[in-house]
């Protein structure tokens, strides 16, 4: 019996509007690496970067029809996680799979390692180097994706860790790389840079330290829209104690959040994002900066550790991306649990991308919303949430834009 795909579900993740739980990159990864698969010992089988559970369900699928499954899976995105877990109990797999961190007990001697090729080069060469340091010496990566989001640069990076890539012949426009024999396997490492902070002191702005693995949001530097968010924030936001940390929402590699504590030596900030590589950056550029002690980040699925009316102020650069989807439709989720979490009176200050019209959104689901800075590419708000708090109960459903 072969594999459902269209019983997955993205959820709790952003559903409809052309985005899928599948695609036929999916199915080639599985069919090109069926013979390995079957030949590799439990526990011998890794899947990296999984959307929604597509790889890592349909891998287990196949091995529990033979009598057993135990498939080491990691997904950068929470969501993902949590639809993967979701897609297992639906169809009974639940018990078939381990979620685990990217580290190296994740490929530990692992056989067969199943990949969607990440957008990212530099998550490509962390995801390549960490196989390469940890799996068996006979592992076989089987590396696909979309011919549109395929470069030769990925079989470059694929070359420095592995001694042949093979290329499989496209179908339905997706195609897989096949790499065997490691060497010169290494562990992830963040990227490091020093940034300077827009205003402040000494002249010129305040030296920050970034870190980045590879993955998450902008890397190693300041994007414009976070600077020009950084630009604008009030000098001496409410709230920034420990029951009412200032939060950095979506937080990529916690700029906001470290130049917040930065700013305020005594101020108490909270940084969260469900990106497993945002989260670890930003624990990172925390760190780097000594701020270790009033910054706390954690990873979560909007602001799900936070109760209703807890939060004085709020800081947020929305996601636009779904994997390789462009899409507007990530933020609104975002905006109603933040006016979930906004205490009355509070503030959510947010940039994004002028072309998207956030603004109707943030009327809608927040509240009266003003125009604070806009440039030609990125447009700054700050909104405040209606008495009657009537978004309380949207946090967890998918508002339409209604733009």
């Amino acid at each position: 019996m072969s594999f459902p795909f269209e019983a997955l579900r993205r959820r709790p993740d952003v559903e409809g509007s052309g985005l899928v739980a599948f695609d036929a990159a999916d199915r080639l990864i599985l069919d090109e690496s069926a013979a390995a698969r079957s030949a590799a010992p439990a526990g011998g089988v890794v899947v990296i970067g999984d959307g929604y559970g597509a790889l890592a369900l349909g891998a287990a699928w196949h091995a529990a029809a033979g009598g057993a499954a135990d498939v080491r899976v990691h997904q950068d995105a929470l969501t993902g996680e949590q639809a993967l877990a979701a897609n297992a109990a639906a169809l009974g797999l639940t018990g078939c799979f381990r979620s685990m961190p990217m580290d190296a007990e994740l490929v530990r001697g692992a056989r067969v390692v199943l990949l969607r090729l990440p957008r990212s080069l530099d998550a490509l060469r962390d995801v390549a180097g960490l196989v390469a340091a940890h799996a068996d010496p006979s592992v076989v990566v089987f590396a696909g994706g979309r011919l549109k989001h395929m470069t030769v640069a990925q079989n470059d990076v694929l070359r420095s860790f592995f001694a042949t890539v093979d290329v499989t012949h496209a179908r339905q426009k997706s195609r897989v790389l096949v790499a065997r024999g490691p060497h010169d396997g290494r562990d992830p490492a963040p990227a490091a840079a020093a940034v300077t902070l827009p205003g402040g002191t000494p002249p010129g702005g305040t030296q920050l330290q970034v870190r980045a693995f590879g993955g998450a949001f902008a890397g190693a530097k300041l994007d414009l829209g976070t600077r020009l968010l950084l630009e604008h924030l009030p000098p001496h936001p409410e709230g920034g104690t420990p029951d009412d940390p200032w939060i950095d929402f979506a937080c990529g590699t916690g700029i906001v959040a470290t130049a917040l504590a930065l700013r305020h030596p005594a101020a108490s900030v909270y940084a969260t994002d469900q990106s497993a590589a945002a989260v670890a950056s930003a624990r990172e550029t925390v760190a780097a900066n000594g701020a270790a002690d009033r910054v706390r980040v954690v990873r979560d699925d909007l602001l799900a550790a936070r109760p209703d009316a807890s939060a004085s102020f709020i800081a947020l650069n929305p996601p636009f991306h779904s994997g390789a989807a462009v899409t507007g439709d990530l933020a609104p989720r975002l905006f109603a649990d933040a006016a979930r979490v906004l205490r009355p009176g509070g503030q959510l200050w947010c940039v994004w991308n002028s072309p998207l019209r956030y603004r109707p959104v943030l009327e809608r689901l927040v509240g009266p919303t003003t125009q604070v800075a806009r440039d030609p590419r990125f447009t700054v708000t700050v909104s405040t949430p209606r008495p009657s708090r009537e978004t309380s109960q949207m946090s967890r459903k998918t508002p339409e834009m209604g733009v």
